[in-house]
């Protein structure tokens, strides 16, 4: 018995060896692959999620922030975009990253990460930056019926969740063809912008110094910079990102898995480098036409409560009569695109946090039915006037949802236990950190005082005013307490994957104990104990 119980060992042992010689030897093989295959035609295969999810940094929000930065403060927020963009670009990266590496996304990361009561909480308020994310895409199309169609903006808001529909049912034509005629569309609008820039050539020196130089000038300047940030960082993008690098195939090496990452940061960088541009060329068409000795008293009126809707007179010098036409074709490719984006938004964090799949049109049936709610009441209560004010409001609420997507991508990110050796340099740890506690702050900042200073000067009895400050500070409270303990809880969950490195490992120790007679000492190493990571694996490359 003792010598068949020896056998049978010494069998399992072969095997398993073989087993890791084989996936060895497999990873080995698509290194070389990797290594034969040209750079360009590698990069090519891995084009795809940045642009998508560029798209979300030039939807109806972005440009409804982008336009009244530029009427009330003409250059001097141009910082913030610099500044948010460099920032969206690193953690886009991390997040593509992080699906790359692991094999999972972000949602998924955090359902096996943290207690259930916290996971719901985390749920709730990504699927609320997904409707907040939403409620400008909804007015913007809406918008966009009402330049080209003169249909009443409630109107266009009832019809803009069919028109989603729509276009993702033209989807079984071909998603690549469908993110392409969408691009283009968008591309028009900012061709438009830049053909305006060559018109109306706004000050070098002075767009230069809005760059560079930060100032918070005026009155409302706070509200506008935090409403821009918003806007442009964007919590279910990182949802997203994280998750969109899933549908290429990498291969499990660390060959394989640096060259992704660092394929998919060229990419992103490409895709955000563009969406700077143009947002920058609608913050100085606005400033410098808003602020031109020259502009008419009608229009001039219209800069002093800009909004998407009576934007169209600032490509007058471009188009002409029909600048409203096109205006309104790019609004609406703009709202209709970045609608795409959210959908998969929301189905990736339902299906991470509560691991329920829905068909894609069942989900934006049901995300945007919530989202035209607030959107119908405003435009029917307030008019245009009052969803354009809407939609600052929901950037607004973007900024203050971020940290409950942004903390937890960085603390993951920067973890050995999900990483492994590919985990965020020092450089990255200190700088991602030391930008995310700076909005994080400037947020909680501009929450209190706006709040305070509310209190302090509305018009209503003090009975009222001390019932609403019952009601917010201790919720101002709790969000300060969630935030310092989503930064400072330590990670528990293991999830980085073993690699080549760690299969060869184990193979080699196998063969040595098989050699040895020590079938003890590897019984149970092989699959239970892991192997130390490579010390001379380097960190995979980001921005510096």
């Amino acid at each position: 018995m003792e010598i068949e119980r020896e056998v049978n060992e010494r069998g399992s042992i072969s095997w398993r060896a073989n087993v890791a010689h084989e996936d060895t030897k497999k990873l080995e093989e698509d290194d070389q692959l990797l290594i034969k295959e040209p750079a360009w035609k590698k990069f090519l295969g891995h084009v795809g999620p940045g642009f998508m999810v560029s798209l979300a940094y030039l939807d109806p929000g972005n440009l409804e922030t982008d336009l009244q930065a530029g009427a009330n403060h003409r250059y001097e927020l141009l910082w913030v975009i610099l500044i948010g963009l460099v920032f969206a670009l690193i953690i886009q990266s991390l997040a593509a990253n992080l699906g790359v590496v692991t094999g999972s996304h972000l949602a998924e990361i955090c359902k096996s990460e943290y207690p259930k009561f916290v996971k719901i909480c985390l749920w709730l308020l990504a699927e609320m930056a997904v409707i907040a994310a939403d409620i400008p895409e909804v007015i913007g199309t809406a918008f966009a019926f009402n330049l080209l169609f003169r249909i009443p903006v409630w109107v266009g808001v009832l019809i803009t969740g069919s028109s989603t529909l729509l276009l993702l049912c033209l989807q079984k034509y071909g998603v690549r063809k469908l993110e392409f005629l969408i691009t283009m569309l968008v591309f028009v609008m900012a061709a438009c912008f830049f053909g305006e820039l060559s018109i109306v050539k706004p000050p070098a020196t002075e767009v230069m110094k809005g760059l560079f130089i930060p100032r918070l000038n005026g009155n409302g300047a706070t509200g506008d910079a935090i409403a821009l940030l918003g806007a442009l960082v964007m919590p279910h993008n990182l949802f997203l990102h994280s998750a969109l690098v899933l549908s290429r195939k990498t291969p499990a090496s660390v060959r394989g898995i640096k060259d992704a990452c660092r394929f998919f940061l060229y990419e992103s960088a490409f895709a955000l480098f563009v969406a700077l541009l143009i947002n920058i060329a609608v913050i100085s068409v606005s400033g410098t036409v808003c602020y031109s000795s020259k502009i008419s008293p009608e229009d001039a009126a219209k800069c002093g409560d800009l909004s998407l809707d009576t934007s169209a007179f600032l490509l007058k010098n471009v188009l002409r009569k029909s600048s409203a036409i096109v205006y309104g074709v790019a609004l609406l490719a703009s709202g209709q695109s970045s609608t795409i984006t959210g959908t998969y938004s929301g189905q990736y964090i339902m299906q991470g946090f509560l691991d329920i799949r829905m068909k894609k049109w069942l989900r934006n049936l049901m995300t945007r039915s919530i989202a035209i709610a607030p959107s119908l009441v405003v435009s029917i209560i307030g008019g245009s006037r009052g969803a354009g004010r809407l939609i600052i409001i929901a950037s607004m609420i973007l900024s203050f949802e971020l940290p409950f997507a942004l903390i937890p991508l960085l603390k993951f990110s920067s973890s050995s236990s999900k990483m492994g050796p590919h985990k965020n340099s020092i450089y990255i740890i200190v700088f991602s950190w030391l930008l995310g506690l700076l909005i994080i702050g400037i947020n909680m900042y501009f929450l209190s005082t706006s709040f305070v200073g509310w209190l302090i000067h509305n018009d209503l009895p003090k009975y009222a005013n001390v019932l609403v400050g019952a009601a917010v500070f201790p919720l101002m409270f709790v969000y300060l307490v969630a935030v310092v303990y989503l930064t400072f809880r330590k990670d528990s969950v293991v999830t980085f994957v073993a690699d080549s490195c760690q299969l060869a490992g184990a193979f080699d120790a196998e063969k040595a104990a098989a050699t040895t007679g020590d079938v003890d000492a590897t019984a149970d190493g092989g699959d239970s104990e892991p192997v130390p990571y490579r010390e001379d694996l380097a960190d995979i490359p980001l921005p510096r």
